[in-house]
């Protein structure tokens, strides 16, 4: 039903929700959106949370993630993703914008927008994909000091902390940041590139009970694992966060091929949503029913 009927959508706060889901049993499964079409798209296949990308975000804007984004661009993402399929929402919050003061307006700012949980990474601006190499880090303390300023601006907001610590301080680095990111007020941690199994396995071993993320990402450093391998090696949390990108690029990219040598649109019809399935999955018929049922025309009164 349309979100416009404020009964359609969760009362609880967005925090609360994603808390509860990621308390129920078994890997919380958090694949990418990035947008409202695929959000509705993820939900209907039955995803409980969804996540969103700043890779995502910047490469359908044409721009590298870079660290280029700004907090109001990233809420009018938030805004269409949550507005769209009321999902719990992670957000990826880059470098939190600036300092401390920044972050605490990004909480604020993604609160409002609809967000229910962002991560923070210990990275230095021009910040990159984790899964690249030469990244700079802040100082543990600085980064720690950005999570404690994120925790005191919420007020329901998951707040993660990513350490990209791995790759330059290696696995002893990284837990040892990460130990200092949770006694700062972490909800959980979200060890980015790790390059094996065992680095995996150890992470969880080196952090009980804290609640840790893990980036599937495709084309990265990563090995390619399952959400119930995750779950197996003690991981609460799974995300996929560009891979719902990457498919619509690859079919925009044999549309624009094939129209600039057909002429036409032909060769694409069976790869495309149709427009039944378009309306269907935005629910056009329940937006037309909710008007229908609001604005009938009055007639006028006679003399």
């Amino acid at each position: 039903m349309p979100y416009l009927i404020g009964s359609e959508h969760p009362a609880a706060p967005a925090g609360a929700r994603f808390r509860a889901a990621l308390a129920r049993p078994g890997i919380l499964r958090l694949p990418g959106a990035h947008n409202g079409m695929a959000a509705l798209q993820a939900r209907a296949a039955g995803f409980e949370a969804l996540y969103l990308s700043g890779a995502a975000m910047t490469a359908q804007m044409g721009l590298p993630d870079l660290g280029i984004l700004t907090v109001d661009e990233v809420a009018f993402f938030i805004r269409q993703i949550t507005r769209a399929c009321g999902l719990p929402l992670l957000v990826d919050g880059d470098t939190g914008y600036g300092e401390a003061l920044n972050v605490m307006h990004m909480v604020r700012v993604f609160e409002e927008a609809g967000a229910a949980a962002v991560h923070l990474e210990d990275q230095l601006l021009p910040k990159k994909c984790g899964h690249l190499n030469d990244k700079k880090l802040a100082l543990p303390a600085e980064m720690a000091a950005k999570v404690a300023a994120a925790v005191r601006a919420r007020r329901h907001l998951v707040v993660i902390a990513r350490t990209d610590a791995a790759a330059a301080e290696g696995l002893e680095g990284a837990v040892a940041r990460a130990r200092l990111y949770v006694e700062a007020g972490a909800d959980a941690i979200f060890p980015e590139a790790l390059t094996s199994v065992e680095m995996f396995r150890e992470m969880r071993a080196r952090l009980p009970g804290v609640p840790l993320l893990a980036n599937m990402t495709e084309f990265g450093r990563t090995p390619q694992l399952t959400a119930d391998e995750f779950e197996a090696l003690g991981y609460e949390m799974v995300i996929w966060p560009v891979s719902s990108l990457r498919v619509a690029n690859k079919a925009q990219e044999r549309l624009y091929a094939a129209l600039a040598r057909d002429g036409a649109t032909t060769a694409m019809l069976p790869e495309m949503q149709s427009r039944a399935e378009l309306y269907a999955t935005i629910g056009l018929a329940d937006f037309e029913a909710l008007d229908t049922s609001i604005a009938q025309s009055v007639l006028p009164q006679p003399d």
